[in-house]
């Protein structure tokens, strides 16, 4: 036996495929028309993106006032979204980068996509601390550049400013690792395409691609640098942005476990998202050979392993309150003020969606069910977007003075901006879904020998023979 795979895994490409199979299909959605249905999703979509754009006019022309924010409340559904939108970012550059360097093959299916939602996702976050501004046209303020004030410089101790390096770095890198992935694409789609315009563009953007041995050596080199940048990236950014939270001295926010805590919630939530789409898009293009059960149960997994990090977090967040002895801990953990306070509902939806639901993967026919992972995506999204919203809005709500506790209303233009992001998100895949290949073909060409469906069953009748 010279092969040493074992003979049980199940292939990773269905349906006996030659490598002309595979080109066809990853260039087949770009360059065929738009089904009905895509024109649909965008339709949609751009709606919601238009109204994205209006409420963000309205609130920079008003003033952040038109929020629901109050005097207690400063942060509300604003800085909600933004660290959700972040975390969302979170699983591509995992799934990209980290499974890289472990040598992982089912990530090749699904790591184009996932990179694409981590350069959208970060594009929808980055708008919220903007936004957030008020005074959208100072924003050149948060960069250490020297200004018309001489010596103001930003205050370098402060976790927001952290936060500025860490997302531009995030963004820029994970931008660089997608587009050198995409460069042999590219040259495919060159190689193949009839129209002279589409060829002069896709022959720009693969920069000269031939697909000699020292391009591809040089590509290799570069992947592998870039996943290594990539790693204490992806455990970085969301570490920093939980300092937003950690560094201060509110109570329920100044808890040393919520570094470790939001990075495993970044990537449960965004494993998640990763699941939505890509559930989605193997039905709308036609990929459930590519995209197969096996795909699934792996991200699955993840979300398992994920999920029971932060379900142990919780755990953790309510033990060290206990211990603590602090009165402030105490009361904002224990009075009848998360569970059966005034925002009941929002502390058991995180608790339903993040803990019970996901709970049923360890269950084999729904982690291997496309349906059950669908649905409990989309719970797993909504949960992740209550826990944001608890620690914001419920710790800040209960204020340290009696007098000034309230309510937090969100208005129409906080649910339009809100709604707006996800519109937004979404023209921005589409468009991508239609020009550019949604799967990596020439990585998928590297495990067609190993992983392909008619490869193993040859490679198992010949042990028989061989027996």
């Amino acid at each position: 036996m010279s092969h040493y795979e074992s003979p049980i895994r199940e292939p990773l490409i269905l349906g006996h495929k030659s490598y002309h199979d595979i080109t066809v299909d990853i260039a087949r959605p770009i360059e065929n028309k738009s089904g009905k249905l895509w024109w649909i999703a965008f339709g949609i979509a751009f709606l919601g993106f238009l109204l994205f754009i209006g409420c963000v006019f309205y609130t920079v022309g008003t003033g952040i006032g038109v929020w629901g924010l109050n005097r207690t409340i400063n942060w509300g559904w604003d800085i909600t979204n933004f660290v959700w939108w972040v975390g969302i970012g979170h699983a591509g550059t995992l799934i990209s980068a980290v499974l890289l360097l472990f040598r992982q093959k089912w990530r090749m299916s699904i790591n184009r996509s996932a990179e694409a939602m981590t350069i959208f996702a970060v594009v929808q976050a980055a708008v919220f601390p903007m936004i957030h501004m008020g005074r959208i046209w100072l924003s050149y303020w948060v960069f250490p550049i020297p200004n018309q004030f001489g010596s103001l410089w930003p205050n370098f101790n402060s976790a927001l400013l952290w936060d500025v390096f860490a997302i531009s770095t995030y963004f820029s890198v994970s931008v660089v690792f997608w587009f050198i992935g995409l460069m042999p694409d590219f040259a495919m789609i060159r190689d193949r395409a009839t129209k002279p315009f589409a060829k002069k563009i896709y022959g720009i953007l693969s920069f000269g691609w031939g697909g000699r041995a020292k391009q591809w050596q040089r590509f290799e080199e570069v992947t592998l640098v870039l996943a290594g940048l990539c790693t204490p990236l992806v455990f970085s950014v969301h570490t920093i942005v939980s300092f937003d939270f950690a560094t201060s001295v509110i109570k329920g926010w100044h808890s040393t476990v919520y570094p470790p805590y939001f990075v495993a919630g970044a990537i449960f939530s965004g494993f998640a998202m990763v699941q939505t789409l890509l559930s989605v898009m193997r039905k709308v293009l036609h990929y459930e050979d590519y995209i197969t059960r096996k795909h699934i149960e792996y991200m699955n997994i993840v979300i398992i392993v994920t999920g029971g990090m932060v379900a142990i977090a919780y755990l953790a967040e309510l033990w060290i309150a206990w211990y603590s002895g602090s009165r402030y801990e105490d009361f904002t953990y224990f009075s009848p003020g998360a569970a059966t306070g005034p925002y009941w509902w929002a502390f058991w939806a995180l608790i339903i969606c993040n803990v019970l639901v996901p709970g049923l993967l360890w269950i084999r026919s729904i982690r291997r069910s496309f349906l059950w992972t669908f649905l409990i995506s989309i719970v797993v999204n909504i949960g992740m977007w209550f826990e944001r919203f608890d620690i914001i809005v419920i710790n800040l709500s209960r204020d340290y003075l009696p007098s000034s506790w309230t309510m937090f209303m969100p208005t129409w233009v906080d649910v339009g901006i809100f709604v707006g992001t996800n519109g937004f998100f979404f023209v921005l895949y589409l468009l991508y879904a239609r020009t550019f290949p949604v799967i990596s073909q020439a990585e998928l060409k590297t495990i067609l020998k190993s992983s392909g469906e008619s490869y193993k069953k040859h490679h198992t009748e010949d042990e028989h023979h061989e027996h």
